[in-house]
């Protein structure tokens, strides 16, 4: 069950932004590639925290810069979970909210997040598990991870680990397994009562 942020969440055993006031102050979120290069760049706002790990919130209008590219607007809301210590992310879309309008939920394949004061920062590993709002569930960009473990020189030990979350993630996405079944959807519905 979603609980909103409060000191006796006890989210200061690994994240230190304390009691940060999210109705005025964003989160950065910032993702680069293994190189270092930039890759996804916005902000989002604080919503709460459970066993899984703390919900960030972005409304629709939130604009999102990938590496040098131009902004993009999103055209709807979404949610995000930062999972401590986990190899991935994952956000839960709003519907319209993703460039086709058909992308429910969206896990990215990356090193664990680490928290540097306002900003969260994670390696972005190219593997992805979508699930579309029809229900259907794929691993997206296996070919990207294919020529970046190579061009990025991945260590093996990332690679595997990489592969291994990957095709977890893809099992528990299927079945609905938490957070991926109820537990996401009752963060999403969180967000649109803000």
């Amino acid at each position: 069950m979603p609980r909103s942020r409060d000191s006796s969440a006890g989210s200061s055993r690994w994240n230190p932004t304390g009691d940060l006031d999210v109705t005025s102050e964003a989160l950065r979120v910032r993702f680069t590639k293994w190189d270092g290069g930039a890759h996804w760049a916005f902000d989002m706002r604080r919503l709460g925290e459970d066993e899984h790990g703390t919900w960030l919130w972005a409304p629709a209008g939130t604009e999102l810069r990938r590496g040098s590219e131009r902004t993009v607007t999103t055209g709807a809301g979404f949610v995000k979970l930062i999972t401590p210590g986990r190899w991935w992310t994952a956000v839960w879309n709003d519907r319209g909210g993703d460039s086709d309008g058909t992308i429910d939920v969206y896990v990215d394949v990356i090193t664990p997040a680490v928290w540097e004061g306002h900003t969260i920062r994670m390696v972005d590993l190219d593997l992805d598990v979508v699930r579309r709002w029809d229900g259907s569930v794929e691993i997206a960009d296996e070919d990207e991870f294919d020529d970046h473990r190579t061009a990025f020189g991945y260590p093996e030990a990332v690679v595997a680990m990489a592969r291994t979350v990957t095709a977890r993630l893809a099992i528990d996405v299927e079945r609905r397994v938490e957070p991926f079944g109820a537990v996401g959807e009752q963060w999403r519905e969180t967000a649109r009562e803000r």
